[in-house]
């Protein structure tokens, strides 16, 4: 960066910034975590020669808040796929069951928003399509933020909830079922080509929150990928040609995820990952009645604060899902 021609070439000046912030990431944590250890070390050296209760106390503090950032710093080591590091594309549709599994849907867009909060990471509504009565027929999230993909890519796949239906006069037990699915977000256009001939372009109008101006033109797009049968919708700004925009980056990041599944010769391409949402295919199950607990089929991992999950609390199930998957591709 010191090179005085540095600037002249702008692509590899950004690959550069683009390193040196990820290393800075990487340095930054660490150096506290070492600087922490040190004082952690001659406050112990201390203690050993002279006991003292509020020292103790402040000892066991420091402990855990050195434990909790090396905890972090281990969860990011897991996180070596090829688009960890990018941000994420989050899609959310409720199954079978109308309004109940709508109102499912709408909760769990609001678990990810606020586990993306938690985080600082920023998210965008790019589409949401009302229920009829309550919920949501279909959302896509934007969560900006590096590595949020790595995170949320152990979100994907059916989900389950268990209780008491409000929508249910009678007051019976539903269950219901939502899928999620995760897709990296792609910042560069040249990194997938998309053929215009490939693409079906439809307009309607927007649906979702906006007021009276959102319903009058048809500024809502969606773009059908003919070979592959992808669709993306999205309706978050008043203007078409924005919307259209905003599309395109989702599908380029949907083929680039079905481009790196292929890649890595899985079974099946990315669209036939996406199960029946219905019962024995979810990965995790909320129950809320008779009793409370969130149950991840996939790692065993049970968590009894339901509320807490709900309100954004996932980083146990993410950090159990990765851990496992580190173990299965060191075997």
């Amino acid at each position: 960066m010191v090179e005085p021609d540095f600037w002249s070439r702008p692509e590899r000046a950004r690959e550069v910034m683009a390193e040196a912030t990820r290393l800075k990431s990487w340095l930054g944590p660490w150096s506290k975590i070492d600087g922490k250890t040190a004082e952690l070390l001659e406050m112990a050296e201390f203690l050993k020669e002279e006991a003292d209760a509020g020292l103790e106390e402040e000892w066991d503090r420091e402990l855990a808040t050195a434990e909790d950032g090396v905890g972090e710093l281990e969860l990011r080591t897991m996180l070596q796929g090829e688009n960890d590091q990018r941000g994420a594309i989050l899609t959310i549709h409720p199954g079978a069951g109308g309004t109940e599994s709508q109102d499912w849907a709408e909760m769990l867009m609001r678990m990810y928003g606020r586990w993306a909060e938690r985080h600082g990471y920023d998210v965008e509504v790019l589409d949401q399509q009302p229920g009829e009565e309550a919920g949501i027929k279909s959302a896509a999230l934007q969560v900006s933020g590096e590595s949020a993909f790595g995170f949320l890519r152990a979100e994907k796949g059916v989900h389950r909830l268990v209780r008491i239906s409000p929508f249910d006069a009678q007051s019976r037990r539903h269950t219901s079922f939502a899928s999620v699915f995760v897709y990296p977000q792609v910042e560069d256009d040249a990194e997938i080509e998309v053929d215009e001939k490939d693409l079906r372009i439809d307009t309607y109008r927007s649906s979702g929150a906006g007021g009276q101006h959102v319903n009058k033109t048809d500024s809502a797009v969606r773009i059908t990928h003919v070979p592959t049968g992808i669709a993306v919708s999205c309706q978050k700004e008043r203007s078409q040609h924005k919307n259209k925009s905003t599309a395109m980056k989702m599908l380029r990041a949907a083929l680039l995820e079905r481009a790196q599944v292929e890649k890595e010769k899985e079974r099946e391409a990315v669209e036939a990952e996406k199960t029946d949402i219905a019962w024995g295919n979810q990965i995790r199950s909320y129950v809320f009645q008779p009793y409370t607990m969130v149950n991840d089929h996939r790692t065993e991992l049970k968590v009894s604060d339901v509320e807490g999950v709900m309100d954004g609390d996932l980083d146990p199930f993410i950090r159990a899902y990765l851990k496992q998957a580190g173990a299965r591709a060191r075997t």
